[in-house]
């Protein structure tokens, strides 16, 4: 074989082994590498698989094949170079370095080469420190108002090839023609300013692997999207002196500052400020914004909670404990929401909450929309919105008891109305002078009436006028028999 020929001979080589890796990828694995090169991702494997080798047949540029190769290795692992080894190439000779970077032809999981657009032509690619993987495997929290349509840039260690204090990153993705479709028709030009349903998220968190995070800034944190400055959630107010003050929880919507092309890709720098003991971790997401009305649909959908929940939680809650000295035997409920002070129209409550009182959950969903905190307003736990039920018994009271705004549980689990207010009762009056009505009237009123009636009324009947208290706390009146010492409601006969 000529030397001419060696070349073609090689490549020849390595378009089969391409081929073969390609041919051994998983689904999962084949649309990656299709969503990573811009091609249509969805289909069954034999067509992802007949594009993946389309694209092999038409040419792909060397990003796309150091893709197949990171896919491949991940999926066959290998033993490989560390970058540490890597990391220093002053003190590798020439020789070594080569025999290394040969065992790297294909880069480790390690190494962020899936951060780059597809049409990037790729260099020797960042070489990150060993403690810090480059898609460490961490989840972040779902997001009620926001559904995930797909996954830009998968969960990255914030990681910098730089010792300083102040670290720098750069990231990047490429957009699908499809995406680019999704996010142009989802414009909406009605309101002041250019909204999109479709959005693209930049999400920031501590890289724990041990629940899914929530949105954490790192320390001065600093963003840049396309070389344009990215505006973050303004700080919260300390709650302690000497506190460093804190961003709130949320997502950065980036959508603005993306370009909607399917051959330029998308940058993100980071600069931020390095803790001791803590790393943090970012990701880039495709949304579809939802609303309050979706949300309490979606709620409504999930169903009611059967009644005989609650009743078994209020029989627990009032069987007395033998070895306690004190026994609840009732328990009263507002069917006010304490949110908006207002009747309760959906009744919900957390399914992690103990309590029985409820609130009402379209309020509660409006407010989050604004300001997504997902706190019962109850008892100032989490109450997240995957958490919610509607409380089938309170639906029951609501729908039987319109006339009163508190009840009182029993311990076999039903209930009564507790009156605020004493209605005036009429009742008969016959012709021995019973009681023909009951007057109702405030504690003040009754004094004035007590120092008029007292001294006529008392020495000339032998009936003492007074104060009776009701378990209503109102005041009303009545007079007492000197003789039998009994207290009976005032008459319109005797006033």
């Amino acid at each position: 074989m000529t030397a001419a020929h060696a070349p073609q001979c090689n490549k020849m080589a390595e378009s089969a082994e391409l081929k073969q890796m390609v041919m051994s990828l998983r689904v999962s694995e084949l649309q990656v590498l299709l969503g990573y090169a811009g091609r249509n991702k969805h289909g069954r494997k034999h067509e992802l698989l007949t594009k993946a080798l389309h694209l092999l047949k038409a040419g792909c540029s060397p990003a796309v094949q150091m893709k197949i190769k990171e896919l491949y290795r991940r999926r066959f692992p290998t033993k490989m170079v560390s970058p540490v080894d890597l990391a220093l190439p002053g003190v590798h000779s020439a020789a070594s370095l080569s025999a290394g970077l040969a065992q790297l032809s294909s880069p480790s999981p390690l190494l962020p080469v899936s951060l780059l657009g597809p049409k990037h032509e790729l260099s020797l690619p960042h070489l990150p420190s060993a403690l810090h993987p480059v898609h460490p495997d961490v989840k972040l929290q779902r997001l009620p108002f926001y559904d995930l349509l797909d996954e830009l840039i998968k969960p990255t260690s914030l990681v910098s090839d730089s010792s300083q204090r102040f670290q720098e990153a750069c990231y990047a993705f490429a957009l699908t023609p499809q995406q680019v479709q999704q996010i142009s028709s989802s414009m909406d030009i009605s309101g002041t300013k250019c909204d999109f349903a479709v959005q693209v998220q930049l999400r920031f968190c501590l890289s724990e692997t041990s629940c899914p995070q929530e949105d954490h800034f790192p320390p001065t944190l600093c963003v840049k999207v396309n070389g344009k400055p990215c505006n973050l959630p303004g700080y919260l107010p300390p709650t302690k002196n000497g506190v460093e003050p804190k961003r709130p929880s949320r997502p950065i919507n980036i959508t603005s500052l993306v370009r909607l092309s399917t051959t330029v890709p998308n940058t993100i720098a980071a600069s931020w400020t390095s803790e001791i003991g803590r790393s943090f971790s970012m990701a880039v997401y495709m949304v579809r914004q939802q609303t309050s009305a979706v949300l309490l649909q979606r709620l409504r959908a999930k169903g009611i909670r059967n009644p005989d929940h609650s009743r078994a939680l209020i029989k627990e809650k009032l069987t007395a404990d033998p070895e306690s000295e004190i026994a609840t035997t009732s328990l009263r409920v507002s069917l006010l929401c304490p949110l908006g002070k207002m009747r309760l129209m959906i009744p919900c409550r957390s399914v992690t909450c103990s309590h029985l009182q409820c609130f009402d959950a379209t309020l509660y969903i409006q407010m989050n929309e604004k300001k997504p905190t997902w706190v019962c307003p109850v008892c100032d736990k989490k109450a997240p919105y995957e958490h919610l039920i509607i409380d089938g018994l309170f639906m029951e009271i609501l729908s039987s008891c319109s006339d009163c705004d508190e009840i009182q549980f029993k311990e076999d689990g039903g209930w009564c109305p507790m009156r605020s207010k004493r209605e005036v009762q009429e009742v008969s009056s016959g012709c021995n002078g019973t009681a023909t009505g009951v007057m109702s009237l405030p504690r003040q009123a009754w004094s004035g009436l007590r120092r008029g009636f007292q001294q006529a009324f008392a020495e000339e009947s032998g009936i003492r006028f007074e104060q009776i208290r009701t378990k209503s706390q109102v005041w009303e009146g009545g007079y007492k028999d000197l003789a039998s010492s009994t207290t009976r409601p005032v008459t319109d006969k005797s006033c």
